[in-house]
């Protein structure tokens, strides 16, 4: 017997239909013997209408309130799936975050767990039952109710299974598992049998979507086992655990791609100590976050200065630029909304050489111009025109043998 966290997000609960289906699948694996914990979000679309309705009332609606009517769409999910299993004959019972003691920081609509008492799960458990929990919710200290944020269900699961020390955490999405590149540019990509923790996190942090990153880094710290399913078919998914030493891993697991990029430069500022604080000082004070940094120096003692921001953020971060400007003696300003990053992954990457120059080369013979490089242990990632977003990765997952599980 195993003891197993199951996480079904929006799109798996999104109907009766689909909340009998995970019925079945959650009584299934009760009967074949293992002690069950479920998490789940709310159906799908109902945390979007539950914040129109906040909106509708007032454009920055109280940070607490909207915590409070957010955590109903899970209160509902946990309900239905637990009247299902009754009427299955598989006994259930649902918690909200606050039930199980979900302790969270005060930070609303982002607040992060800092403990979980499972001593009423382990009791349920023992009791036969199937412990069915609200995703994305917790409590902090004074008793109000709190939010994790977007994808904080599978915050949730993770950090439960850690509580509880689950034999595995089983996150079931719609897709089957993690791709080596997204199958709808790819058609050739690969599910993967295998992730290490790293490789995961550099592939959520770049793009892919299928995992949320802070679930991810729980699991990491907590030595959590990882796999993503789907919920609308049978397979074997893709397993997300610590590297294993004695493998000798791929060189490449996957190429991922972001298309939320917007990059920024200020030209020709004087080349000094906390130039670059001046510049991004201000940008991070307004709560933009900066992804990648170029900073070229000319002869004339003149530097260029490039960042990468989420496209969302484009427009507020220019704005706070060009008032920097006049002050740091800049000549120009200038940026672009119409770009992309493609990057390959792979914890491989450690032990052979060679791999930037192969990916430089493989663009370059597709005449894809590259804007920006950014480098780490186990990762690439490349700024180039958006027009080149498809062209690139299947450029990259052919070159690096991706499609048949080569990575050489």
């Amino acid at each position: 017997m195993a003891l197993i966290v199951q996480k079904f997000g929006g799109s798996s609960v999104g109907s009766i239909e689909r909340i009998n289906a995970v019925a079945d699948k959650v009584a299934d694996a009760r009967r074949a013997g293992d002690d069950i914990v479920v998490v789940v979000s709310a159906m799908s679309g109902e945390t979007d209408r539950l914040l129109k309705l906040a909106r509708d009332l007032a454009k920055a609606p109280n940070s607490r309130e909207l915590d409070v009517l957010l955590s109903t769409g899970e209160q509902v999910t946990i309900a239905l799936l637990s009247i299902a299993l009754e009427a299955r004959n598989c006994p259930a019972l649902s918690f909200t975050g606050a039930q199980v003691c979900i302790r969270t920081d005060r930070a609303y609509n982002k607040a992060r767990i800092l403990e979980i008492d499972a001593d009423k799960v382990k009791k349920c458990l023992a009791q036969g039952r199937v412990v069915v929990i609200a995703g994305f919710q917790g409590i902090d200290d004074d008793g109000n109710i709190t939010t994790l944020g977007r994808g904080g269900s599978d915050t949730t699961a993770v950090a439960m299974a850690a509580a509880l020390k689950a034999d595995e955490c089983r996150i079931y999405t719609d897709v089957d598992g993690v791709y080596t590149a997204d199958p709808r540019i790819v058609s050739k990509a690969r599910r993967l049998d295998t992730l290490t923790y790293e490789e995961t996190l550099e592939l959520a942090s770049l793009g892919s979507k299928v995992l949320q990153i802070r679930s991810v880094e729980f699991a990491s710290k907590y030595n959590v086992q990882l796999r993503v399913l789907s919920s609308f078919e049978e397979g074997p998914g893709t397993l997300i655990t610590a590297e294993d030493e004695t493998m000798e891993q791929a060189i490449i697991s996957g190429i991922a791609h972001n298309k939320d990029e917007a990059k920024l430069t200020i030209v020709g500022v004087p080349d000094r100590p906390g130039i670059a604080y001046s510049i991004l000082g201000p940008i991070a004070d307004a709560n933009i976050e900066v992804d990648m940094i170029v900073q070229n120096v000319g002869v004339d003692n003149l530097t260029d200065f490039t960042f990468t921001v989420h496209r969302n953020d484009y427009d507020k971060a220019m704005a706070i630029l060009k008032k920097s400007a006049a002050g740091l003696g800049a000549r120009d300003i200038n940026g672009d909304t119409g770009i992309v990053k493609i990057s390959v992954v792979g914890v491989g990457m450690r032990s052979h050489a060679g791999i930037a120059s192969k990916m430089f080369n493989a663009l370059a013979r597709e005449g894809i111009n590259i804007m920006m490089i950014s480098t780490s242990e186990i990762k690439i990632s490349v700024v180039v025109n958006e027009k080149y977003l498809e062209l690139g990765v299947r450029t990259l997952h052919s070159e690096f043998g991706l499609e048949n599980g080569q990575s050489n």
